[in-house]
């Protein structure tokens, strides 16, 4: 079992910026490839990034590219989602999850509970 828990999240003007976390805990956190996603309501949960387990290989979707940067801390047992330029439609909950590096969120195994992200206009 892994525990995840984001933190981060909060309300914030279009243009600026967030950098959410997710903290992990039980089984060894640097053996999972881990991902965020996000869900805004009456939306499917969508992928956003994801990251391996070593650190080196991220992939994005392409609404984020160039604005977001997923990094990882191994000897923090941490994930993080560095969130630039944000726009009114990034407003959705957010969640970090391990298990998998694609972009189906049924690869993933372990999820957080989600942390809110509103960008206002």
């Amino acid at each position: 079992q892994v525990q995840l828990v984001e933190s981060g999240g909060g309300l914030v003007q279009a243009g600026n910026s967030l950098r959410l976390s997710c903290a992990a805990s039980g089984r060894t956190f640097s053996n999972y490839n881990m991902g965020w996603f996000r869900q805004a309501p009456g939306n499917e949960r969508e992928f956003v990034a994801s990251i391996t387990w070593s650190g080196d290989r991220t992939s994005y979707v392409d609404s984020v590219k160039g604005r977001f940067i997923i990094s990882r801390d191994n000897a923090k047992n941490s994930l993080y989602l560095q969130m630039n330029r944000l726009k009114p439609e990034d407003t959705a909950v957010y969640y970090c999850a391990a298990g998998s590096y694609r972009p189906d969120k049924r690869l993933y195994a372990y999820w957080g509970q989600g942390t809110q992200v509103t960008v206002s206009s």
